[in-house]
């Protein structure tokens, strides 16, 4: 059984801003939360454990070594959205495929598979400024999971979907903890982070307030 372990880990803008002590382990395959109004250090942190911004101190451990996205396959759902606009969508999703190590006919079926799972099929040649808001968010759901990740990080998932859109999400969402897939999701809504999470970290100005 893998587990993550994130330990004292801290990022230190100065005047009192940034990530302080942020410790917390993930030891089987469900939802972590992330709790906090923005601002808090969410995002920060889930930077910091990808790699993407480097750390002051502390560790973050996949099965006690230090966290290698060349080792773990990552999925990551950032709150600012990054499609590409003027790119037709199954062009894209299989280019974002082939970054993850997938082979292109690999990626074309992941992507296809995916378009009929989100009902997104007669959208595969348009480009993405075409889609609604919604349909955009399934483009980019896609491209966080078409690799088969172990590991997935959902920035505020939910924000900006109507109603239909966010079952869709959250049907994707049950199939993805079925499946043992470690998920750790960011949001500064209570009642997200409470349908799925066993454990969390509450965040405020970078410290945590509650675990």
């Amino acid at each position: 059984m893998s587990v993550i372990e994130v330990k004292s880990v801290t990022k230190d803008y100065g005047g009192g801003k940034g990530v302080f002590d942020i410790s917390f382990s993930l030891e089987k395959g469900e939802v972590f939360g992330f709790l906090g109004p923005n601002g808090a250090g969410k995002t920060t942190t889930i930077r910091m454990i990808l790699g993407v911004m480097n750390k002051d101190e502390g560790d973050i451990l996949w099965n006690g070594q230090p966290l290698d996205r060349n080792r773990v396959r990552v999925g990551y759902m950032p709150e600012e959205r990054g499609i590409y606009p003027k790119n037709k969508v199954l062009e894209q999703l299989v280019y974002f495929g082939e970054l993850r190590g997938m082979s292109r006919r690999a990626a074309t079926e992941s992507a296809e598979r995916w378009l009929t799972r989100l009902q997104l099929t007669e959208y595969r040649d348009m480009l993405a400024e075409k889609l609604s808001k919604g349909n955009q968010q399934k483009v980019q759901l896609i491209a966080t999971v078409i690799h088969d990740p172990e590991l997935i990080f959902l920035d505020e998932p939910f924000s900006g979907l109507d109603p239909i859109n966010v079952d869709v999400f959250k049907s994707v969402l049950a199939e993805l903890i079925a499946a043992g897939k470690y998920i750790v999701m960011s949001s500064h809504q209570m009642a997200t982070v409470e349908e799925y999470c066993k454990d969390l970290v509450l965040l405020t100005q970078g410290k945590t307030v509650l675990q």
